[in-house]
C-alpha cells in the first residue's frame, strides 16, 4: 500500500482493508473530523451524519474510532475536530444558525428545521453537547481522553441571534490508545508571551502594560513556551467542491 494512498469511499470499509493488507497498529496519528450530526446532506446512502438519532450516531462514532484504534500504533494519538448543534425538536421555519466548519446543510437550503438535529430527550434550544458526548462515549470504550482544545475562530460565520453569544469556537479532542503515548511537545511550543500572573488588574494601567510586565514561569532561554490549549486559526475558503476541509494550519501542528 502506498503511504500517500487517497481511500474514496465509506471510512469503515477502507480501514477494514488497510487492517487486512498488515497495518494493524502501523499508524503514528490520525487527525480527522467526521461529518457533524445532521448538519449535511451528502447524498450517499449509509452516509454518517445523517442517522435518525443521537444514540445512533454515538454508536456509529464509537465504531468508526475502534477501526482507528486498532491501526493506531501503541503510542499513537488521535486528534478528533467535531462541532456541537442546537436541539431543533420539532421547530419549523428557522435557518440553521449553526455557523460551525460543516454548517452549510439541508436546513439552510430550505430554511427549515426539519432536517435539524432533533432528541426527544432535549428541550428546543437546547445545546446538545455533541462533541462531548461522542468523547465520553469514546473515553467509555477504552481511549484514554488526554485534552480538549479550544480552536477559536477570530472570523466566525455571523449569526442573528440576541439570546447568545456567536458561536465562535470548536472542540480538537486529543486521544490515546494508552497512558504513553509520542507527543512532542518541542516541536509546536510557541512563542512566549509575558502572561498576567495575578488574581486582579490594577485599575491605573493598562491591560497590555500590565501583561508585558508580569512573568511567565514556563519562559525558556530560546523566547518559547509549552503551546496552550486555546488555537485561535481563522477558517479558510475553498473553491473545490469539499465544503468542509480544515484550515493547513489547525493540522500542520
Amino acid at each position: 500500500m502506498r503511504i500517500d494512498h487517497c481511500f474514496l469511499g465509506d471510512c469503515r470499509n477502507s480501514m477494514r482493508e488497510m487492517l487486512a493488507s498488515g497495518y494493524a497498529g502501523k499508524i503514528q496519528c490520525i487527525v480527522t473530523s467526521p461529518p457533524y450530526w445532521g448538519l449535511r446532506d451528502y447524498g450517499v446512502a449509509g452516509q454518517l451524519g445523517q442517522e435518525q438519532t443521537l444514540r445512533e450516531f454515538i454508536a456509529n462514532m464509537v465504531e468508526v474510532f475502534e477501526l482507528c484504534r486498532q491501526l493506531l500504533a501503541d503510542d499513537g494519538v488521535l486528534w478528533l475536530n467535531l462541532g456541537d448543534s442546537y436541539n431543533a425538536a420539532g421547530r419549523t421555519s428557522h435557518g440553521t444558525r449553526q455557523g460551525f466548519k460543516q454548517g452549510t446543510n439541508r436546513a439552510s437550503a430550505e430554511k427549515a428545521d426539519n432536517c435539524r438535529p432533533s432528541v426527544e430527550t432535549l428541550k428546543p434550544k437546547d445545546l446538545i453537547g455533541i462533541p462531548w458526548r461522542v468523547a465520553f462515549a469514546l473515553q467509555a470504550y477504552g481511549w484514554y481522553l488526554r485534552q480538549d482544545i479550544i480552536w477559536h475562530k477570530p472570523n466566525p460565520m455571523p449569526e442573528s441571534v440576541t439570546g447568545r453569544c456567536t458561536k465562535a469556537h470548536e472542540y480538537l479532542f486529543l486521544l490515546s490508545k494508552s497512558d504513553r503515548y509520542f507527543y512532542d511537545h518541542e516541536s509546536v511550543k510557541e512563542t512566549a508571551v509575558r502572561g498576567y500572573a495575578g488574581s486582579t488588574f490594577n485599575a491605573g494601567k493598562t491591560a497590555e502594560h500590565q501583561l508585558n510586565r508580569s512573568s511567565d514561569k514556563e519562559r525558556t532561554e530560546d523566547g518559547k513556551r509549552n503551546r496552550r490549549s486555546v488555537w485561535t486559526i481563522p477558517t479558510e475558503s475553498y473553491s473545490e467542491a469539499h465544503f468542509a476541509t480544515f484550515p493547513k494550519a489547525l493540522v500542520e501542528p
